[in-house]
């Protein structure tokens, strides 16, 4: 077979594609990071100033509601933040996959070797498998939001 290197690169640009697909969801998935992180800051904030020592009056009522809520949204926080972190790392591992797909399909035309395709071929598999998993991360961190938008709301 001869193949021009117009071939080779065509060829190798497939993965390359779904890398920068992984960059857009990695992107996102990043912003979605900070804005948890930065909640959960301010619910911190928030529980200090009410909790702050050395305190004269027991707490009101409705600030110790709102005490457990905080508490309860910082929880679930914590568990989004953990959500958010498998997506970024299934996504990173998805671009690694990709990447190494890439290369063995430039292997490919160097050595004559079948199980260098079958490598290309699994890598590639593996890649959309971590990328799979990625999505079901995020999906079930929007679940998790979600549960916390309905805490917010109940204490209003």
């Amino acid at each position: 077979m001869d193949f021009s290197i117009v071939n080779i690169i065509q060829a190798m640009l497939a993965p390359g594609l779904m890398i920068s697909a992984c960059g857009l969801l990695l992107l996102g998935i990043n912003n979605k990071y900070s804005l948890v992180v930065n909640r959960i800051r301010q619910l911190t904030d928030e529980e200090r100033k009410l909790t702050k020592y050395p305190r004269v009056e027991p707490l009101h009522p409705d600030e110790q509601h709102r005490l457990e809520s905080i508490t309860l949204q910082i929880e679930k926080f914590a568990f989004r933040v953990t959500l958010v972190k498998n997506a970024v790392f299934s996504y990173s591992i998805a671009v690694a996959f990709f990447i190494l797909s890439s290369l063995m399909i430039g292997l490919k035309y160097q050595v004559a070797a079948e199980w260098v395709s079958d490598l290309a071929v699994i890598l590639f598999l593996a890649g959309m498998i971590s990328v799979f998993i990625g999505v079901l991360f995020a999906a079930r961190e929007i679940r998790k939001g979600h549960q916390i938008v309905k805490i917010e709301i109940s204490n209003i």
